[in-house]
């Protein structure tokens, strides 16, 4: 099944009306939109204001996420350092 994309302002839409009164249920209904969906976007916007994921982290996720990334690097680095032994050594 394809995944649909929203865009901010619809999002937004949803949560000034959930904010009016209707419920995760009715907007759900109303607007062909997965409850669970609704509730996110609700907890996302109330949280930082935002939907994107990016600004939806947890400083904690950040750090994990830069550690990955400098742990990537650092093993390609590595497997260069590796390669270049071996040829340095069949000199």
């Amino acid at each position: 099944m394809a995944k649909n994309h929203y865009t901010d302002e619809f999002k937004q839409q949803i949560v000034s009306l959930y904010k009016t009164g209707k419920t995760a249920k009715q907007l759900s209904s109303d607007y062909q939109v997965g409850k669970s969906t609704v509730w996110k976007w609700i907890h996302e916007f109330n949280n930082s204001g935002s939907f994107k994921e990016k600004d939806n982290r947890s400083p904690e996720e950040n750090e994990l996420i830069q550690l990955r990334k400098e742990i990537k690097q650092l093993r390609m680095e590595n497997d260069i350092l590796k390669q270049a032994t071996l040829i340095i050594g069949k000199k």
